[in-house]
C-alpha cells in the first residue's frame, strides 16, 4: 500500500486510539494529545474496549493471533471519523497491514475502512488541522527522533520537526544519523538485547553530541528506550512524547 495520503478537511469528530504503551506507561501523553485535538475544536471519541493494535504478534510471526487482536479493534470504529494514533508504529500496523491481514476475509472492507482513516498524530495536526503553535517556553535545544515505522511505513519524517519549528524559542538540532533505529523495535530489543543496547548507546551519544537539552519523539517505544538509557546513565538530556512537549509549551 502506498504511503501517499489524501488529506480531508478538518472534521468535527475523531476517534482516538490510545496504544498499549500510552495506556500502561505514558497516559499523560495520551491526555495531552487529546488536549491538542480538542483545542482545534474537534470532539475526541475514545471507544471503550480498545486494546493492542496487534503489531507485537504480527511482527513475531503469530499471524492468527494478530488477526484475533486486530479483529477486536475493527468493531470499535464504525462511524466514518478519522482515527488518530499517537504512534507511527501502531499507525503503520493499522494503515498498512490490516488490509493485508483481512484480505479475502469477511472483515476485509472493515479493515480497509479503518486503514484509510488512520492518521498519526503529528501528521493530522500538520496536514489536516494546519495547526499554528505559539511558544510559551524558554529557549531550548531539542533533538527529534522519528521512529522507523513512522519514517518507512507511514512516510512521516517531516511532520514532527515541522511542528517543533513552529516553536519560536526552540532550536531543533540535527543529530548524526538521525534516521537510524534507536534499537527498540518492539520484540527486537528482547530477542537481541546486546545489539539493541549498542544501538541505543549510539543514538544517545549522537543526541548528546548535537548538544541537545531535550529529546522529543512521537513513539513511546522509542521514548522508553532512549530516555531510559539517558536516565540509566544519569545524563542531562531528558525525553518526552511530542504531544506532551507541544502541549506544555503552547498552552
Amino acid at each position: 500500500m502506498s504511503t501517499v495520503k489524501l488529506y480531508p478537511p478538518k472534521p468535527e469528530k475523531v476517534y482516538f486510539f490510545g496504544t498499549c504503551l500510552i495506556d500502561v506507561f505514558y497516559p499523560g501523553a495520551g491526555l495531552d494529545a487529546v488536549s491538542l485535538l480538542e483545542r482545534e475544536n474537534i470532539e475526541v471519541l475514545f471507544p471503550d474496549g480498545q486494546t493492542c493494535c496487534g503489531q507485537p504478534a504480527f511482527t513475531s510471526g503469530y499471524r492468527a493471533q494478530a488477526i484475533d487482536v486486530a479483529r477486536h479493534q475493527l468493531r470499535l470504529f464504525d462511524e466514518p471519523w478519522p482515527i488518530i494514533v499517537p504512534s507511527g508504529s501502531c499507525g503503520g500496523m493499522m494503515r498498512r497491514h490490516y488490509p493485508e491481514l483481512f484480505d479475502g476475509q469477511p472483515e476485509e472492507q472493515a479493515a480497509k475502512s479503518v486503514a484509510e482513516r488512520i492518521f498519526e498524530l503529528t501528521e493530522f495536526l500538520v496536514h489536516v488541522c494546519h495547526v499554528r503553535l505559539k511558544d510559551h517556553g524558554p529557549d531550548e535545544r531539542v533533538a527529534m527522533h522519528t521512529s522507523c515505522s513512522a519514517r518507512r511505513e507511514m512516510g512521516l519524517a517531516d511532520t514532527g520537526p515541522a511542528l517543533l519549528r513552529q516553536l519560536s524559542n526552540v532550536t531543533l538540532v540535527e543529530q548524526a544519523r538521525a534516521s537510524e533505529c534507536c534499537g527498540f523495535g518492539g520484540t527486537f530489543s528482547v530477542k537481541h538485547g546486546k545489539v539493541s543496547q549498542a544501538m541505543v548507546e549510539d543514538k544517545c551519544a549522537a543526541i548528546e553530541a548535537a548538544q541537545a537539552e531535550h529529546l522529543v519523539t512521537s513513539d513511546c517505544g522509542c521514548l522508553m528506550n532512549i530516555d531510559g538509557h539517558f536516565k540509566y546513565r544519569k545524563a542531562k538530556v531528558h525525553g518526552e512524547h511530542i504531544a506532551s512537549y507541544l502541549w506544555r509549551r503552547s498552552s
